[in-house]
This record gives structure tokens, C-alpha cells and sequence, in this order.
């Protein structure tokens, strides 16, 4: 095996930015095994994925030597998940316990998905959660951390989300009018997401780098 060849694994290869970022992973022969754990296996036919059934509380069934990087795209509803304690078991305590799993073994660059507005204190529950989720990562140890912030995720979900639907039907004719210090709440699509993402995994080095939705436009396109 060529020296160059790397390890990926991806949590939430089955959601929007997860599946975007699957196909990438794909398309670039430089991955030689891409570990995809989750609850149901994503459909593609590919020697080089292995699909690992979890609930990111239990990892003995993870590759013991790693991943060389490690894409975390995990992400609920309330209304989905049927309450905030169970959201934030996703949300929250799957991703740390991920990003905890990566520190241990090593990985060389964890990507993460956030979220615009994400404060530790925020009032929104969401934003609240997304927020001290990015705090306590920071504390993990990671040898490289990116967190990425996209505002209204827009393209086809295998489910129908209608809070989210609502809100790409509203915001599309309006997105030209985000200008100016409103810009930055402007939707952008899952796929500049997951090549934003594959962007920073691939060249972005040093502890803790956070991008923003208005830099998401431009490292995406």
C-alpha cells in the first residue's frame, strides 16, 4: 500500500452534508478504506467502504488503529429525535464521544458540522447545544480540529423535513437580499459544505480552525 494512502471515517454518511461528503471520498482514490458508522449503512457499492453498526456509545467494533481523518456530520431535529434529551444525545454526546474515540487513536484531523450562531449560552436550545459542543471538543485533545458553520442547508434529504423546507422556500428568493452584514446567514448548499470540508481535512493544519458560512461559500465552490 502506497505511503500516501489515507483513512476516513464518516459519521452521518446518510444526511445531507454526509452523503455529499461520502461521494467525495469516492472520488478520490487517495482513501484506501472509508469506515462509515451509523445506524443504517448508506447505499453504495464500494470494496473500500465498511459500514460499522453503532450508536456512538460503544466503540470495540471501531478500526483499532484509526482513521487518519475523521468526518463527523451528525445531526437531528427535536421534533425527529421526540425530545431535547434525546436530540442532544446526537447532537451532543455522540459527537463528543466520537471526537474523544479520534483523540485516542490518534486521528490527524477531525471536521465537524456546527452550526451559524452556535454559542455555548445561547438561549436557543439548538444553537445552545451546537455551541457546547464545539467548547467541549476543544478540550478533547484533538491533533487537528475543524468546525465548520453553515447557515439553511439547501438540497434533497432521504427524509422530508418540513421546518427546513419551509425555510429553503422562504429564504431562496430572498437569499439576494442577504447583503452587506445580513450575508452571512445567506443558505448554502450541502455539497459546498462537503467540499469545504474535504478542503480543510486535506490542508488546513493547526489545533483549532473555525469557518464561518460566508467562507464556507468560497472554500465550497
Amino acid at each position: 500500500m502506497a505511503k500516501d494512502k489515507k483513512s476516513a471515517l464518516l459519521a452521518g454518511a446518510t444526511g445531507l452534508v454526509g452523503n455529499q461528503l461520502l461521494q467525495l471520498l469516492l472520488q478520490n482514490d487517495t482513501y484506501h478504506t472509508i469506515w462509515v458508522p451509523g445506524r443504517r449503512a448508506p447505499e453504495v457499492k464500494d470494496d473500500r467502504v465498511k459500514f460499522i453498526a453503532c450508536d456512538f456509545s460503544d466503540f470495540s467494533a471501531f478500526p483499532k488503529e484509526g482513521a487518519t481523518e475523521v468526518f463527523c456530520t451528525l445531526g437531528t431535529t427535536i421534533k425527529k429525535a421526540g425530545s431535547q434529551e434525546k436530540f442532544r444525545a446526537v447532537d451532543f454526546e455522540a459527537v463528543v464521544n466520537l471526537a474523544r474515540w479520534a483523540a485516542q487513536t490518534g486521528t490527524a484531523h477531525f471536521v465537524v458540522v456546527s452550526s451559524i450562531g452556535a454559542q455555548p449560552k445561547a438561549r436557543n436550545f439548538y444553537l445552545r447545544t451546537k455551541g457546547q459542543m464545539e467548547q467541549v471538543l476543544k478540550t478533547c485533545g484533538l491533533q487537528n480540529l475543524s468546525i465548520v458553520r453553515p447557515a439553511l442547508l439547501l438540497g434533497t434529504r432521504s427524509e422530508f423535513r418540513l421546518g427546513e423546507k419551509l425555510g429553503e422556500w422562504l429564504m431562496q428568493p430572498l437569499r439576494f437580499l442577504l447583503v452587506g452584514p445580513l450575508k452571512k446567514y445567506r443558505p448554502i448548499k450541502a455539497a459546498q459544505v462537503a467540499r469545504a470540508m474535504l478542503h480543510l481535512a486535506q490542508n488546513r493544519i493547526g489545533d483549532t480552525f473555525i469557518v464561518e458560512n460566508q467562507e464556507l461559500h468560497t472554500t465550497g465552490n
